[in-house]
């Protein structure tokens, strides 16, 4: 069995102090994939920036304390590349892949967006970029017999299904008709050529949520989002035996806004 695990941490070093150590030696995933680290590997905690048991592959945004993103794998990677080839994006910590045997996995942070600001327009041109280069990888990574997936915190609900309040939502970044068209082409077989595993393996329920809001009582209420995907070539989607969120018991035992989404591949 192939474990794998994502989270956005909301700021790895107050994750670190909270609860984050604690679950990363718990687990017995062979790699998480890590977003929104807003730090670079200098300013972590040498437990935190090199742990124990695995290998750490960081991509820190230029932007001082925002975004990036990182991969730990229970094995040395083959080779490892940062970003995918769009100079503006190049140094954003949004997008760093390794090649493991069989495997090219990813860990991407998708821009949030703000309908009517610059956020939403990097946003839309981020997805632009990306989705030609998400059909070349798996076009690649094809020929050369390698499966891909690409985890991480995309920032768009697909389905009415995958967040809770979804009419309040229609008119929010995260829900536009054109993010989820988007979002449709990522996992059209004649297009994107992805699957969502998670939501193969749960069809048709509400969620699983992976994100909830700090304010009010979102998280008590399981009023969430589902935005972290784990997005996969279909071969590898169909040795995908389990998949679920590792959902805090409680409000005050939560390291991230996020959880962390995990699959289990069977080999």
């Amino acid at each position: 069995m192939r474990k794998v695990t994502t989270v956005n941490v909301n700021g790895l070093r107050a994750a670190a102090k909270k609860g984050y150590v604690e679950w990363l030696t718990a687990t017995d995933a062979e790699v998480v994939c890590l977003q929104e680290v807003r730090a670079e590997s200098h300013q972590l905690a040498d437990a935190v920036r090199e742990p124990e048991g695995w290998h750490a592959v960081y991509a820190p945004s230029s932007a001082k304390g925002r975004a990036g993103v990182a991969l730990l794998t229970r094995r040395e990677p083959d080779a490892v590349r940062v970003g995918f080839g769009t100079a503006e994006f190049e140094d954003s910590g949004r997008y760093v892949e390794a090649d493991l045997p069989g495997l090219t996995v990813a860990s991407l942070y998708l821009p949030s967006g703000e309908v009517g600001t610059e956020r939403q327009d990097e946003k839309e041109r981020f997805m632009a970029a990306f989705l030609p280069y998400l059909r070349e990888l798996r076009v690649r990574a094809a020929a050369a017999g390698r499966e891909v997936l690409v985890c991480g915190d995309w920032n768009i609900a697909h389905q009415e299904a995958d967040l809770k309040n979804w009419r309040a939502n229609r008119k929010n970044s995260g829900f536009l008709p054109e993010e989820r068209e988007w979002l449709s082409g990522v996992l059209d077989p004649a297009d994107g050529g992805y699957t969502d595993v998670v939501r193969a393996l749960h069809p048709e329920v509400a969620g699983p949520y992976s994100w909830w809001s700090y304010r009010g009582r979102a998280f008590d209420n399981d009023s969430g989002w589902r935005i972290d995907y784990h997005m996969a070539t279909p071969g590898l989607a169909g040795r995908a035996v389990k998949a679920y969120v590792e959902r805090a018991a409680t409000h005050d035992e939560r390291w991230s806004d996020h959880a962390p989404v995990t699959v289990v591949y069977g080999d």
